[in-house]
């Protein structure tokens, strides 16, 4: 058994490396050409079929860029597609849903204080609730919005706002945020996979075919690729959400990811606007810090941490009971209790610490039983925690936990 909760660990880091990974290079990718396409400049030399150019110098080297209003005039011997980094953030993202929130939904994904549900019923539930936003955003796209482009962004952040408000009545508060991002970055790979790329595909057969490509496929791919650019940076936020009890441990949570979608419009507008030569509207930080501070003011309005009474009283899961009724328990609370509640709890007593670190709350014996794998791997099978510097366990300590553990495990 501490093998195989050792290879989990490790798989689940891998699958958050990959994530990353792939991640900052389909970010990089399409924040490198949003920008080069904004930075266009007539092309000096007319070239025929060249909407614009750009000169750039980078790592020591000049390069001169051209695009083509709507292809060139014959279909070059290598084409590079831009597609597997955003397919494969969003692969790793969902192992990542699946190891983390629907292998382990009784501690990161049902909250029973909202909704009893059955693993099988909160994942199903998480699975299908994923499409429905593309579903809708493709709908809305083909419904003659697309000449309406504020319109339909109005449409889409009404929609998110709903879908939140949906996932706080069932899911944990870090749930919400992580469906909000799997559900935003679901359309964006959508995007890609069913517009973008087949797009780009029928103007590479119509140019092999010999025939005149269409420019009514490319302007609809920029589009939804222009919607992907103000989409990205609120989905960092929500993805990364998790560090950050402030923003997820708060009933108006659904309510702080909004604002944060609203501040990634700002800031892309700002930079969106700076590399189109519009000027610079820094009107849009004043604008983001409006926001920002709005989400700080209504995460202290709606914290919905459980009292010590309520967390005692909820029951503790099968899984968590075996825990509560392995050998040595008392000891294993105690011991967790007294070098972990000062900053684990419901109201922290470390200088400096405003929330519990991660929402994860140590001031109960049901809170010891529902985080036993988190404290054997944080405090048991490492040092990770408590910090050396508020560190009373001793090797002794650690070993018990492990014991405990493992003897839980079975």
């Amino acid at each position: 058994m501490l093998e195989t909760t050792v290879l989990m660990e490790w798989l689940e880091f891998a699958v958050r490396w990959l994530h990353l990974i792939t991640g900052i290079a389909w970010i990089g990718s399409s924040f490198y050409f949003i920008a080069l396409d904004l930075g266009l400049r007539p092309s000096v030399q007319k070239a025929e079929g060249v909407g614009g150019e750009q000169w750039q110098v980078h790592g020591g080297g000049f390069y001169h860029i051209q695009k083509y209003m709507v292809a060139p005039g014959h279909m070059p011997k290598e084409l590079i597609w831009f597609k597997w980094e955003s397919y494969m953030t969003w692969i790793s993202g969902a192992a990542m849903l699946i190891l983390i929130y629907w292998l382990g939904s009784e501690l990161y994904l049902i909250d029973p204080a909202k909704a009893e549900l059955a693993p099988w019923q909160a994942v199903l539930i998480s699975g299908a609730s994923l499409t429905i936003g593309w579903l809708v955003y493709d709908f809305l796209c083909k419904s003659g919005l697309a000449g309406k482009p504020t319109a339909l962004m109005v449409l889409l952040f009404l929609l998110l706002l709903a879908m939140g408000w949906g996932y706080n009545q069932i899911f944990t508060g870090r749930a919400v945020m992580l469906h909000l991002g799997a559900f935003t970055a679901t359309i964006m790979t959508a995007n890609v996979f069913f517009i973008i790329i087949p797009n780009q595909k029928i103007v590479v057969a119509d140019l092999q075919a010999g025939r005149a490509p269409d420019a009514k496929y490319g302007k609809i791919a920029k589009l939804r690729s222009t919607h992907n650019n103000y989409l990205t940076l609120p989905v960092i936020f929500l993805m990364l959400s998790n560090h950050y009890p402030m923003s997820f441990a708060s009933s108006y949570n659904w309510v702080i990811a909004g604002l944060v979608f609203l501040m990634g419009v700002t800031i892309r507008h700002f930079f969106n606007s700076h590399h189109a030569h519009k000027g610079k509207p820094w009107w849009t930080w004043a604008a983001t810090l409006v926001l920002f501070l709005a989400a700080v003011w209504l995460s202290t309005r709606g914290q919905e941490y459980q009292t010590w009474e309520e967390a005692d009283a909820r029951a503790l899961t099968p899984y968590e009971q075996r825990f509560a009724a392995a050998e040595g328990f008392e000891d294993i609370a105690g011991l967790v209790m007294g070098n972990c509640s000062m900053c684990h709890s419901r109201d922290p007593a470390w200088d400096g610490i405003g929330t519990a670190p991660k929402g994860v709350m140590l001031e109960t014996e049901a809170d010891v039983a529902r985080h036993a794998k988190l404290i054997f791997l944080q405090a048991g099978l490492t040092n990770a925690m408590p910090p050396p510097s508020a560190s009373f366990m001793e090797p002794a300590d650690r070993a018990s936990i492990v014991a405990w553990y493992l003897a839980a495990e079975g």
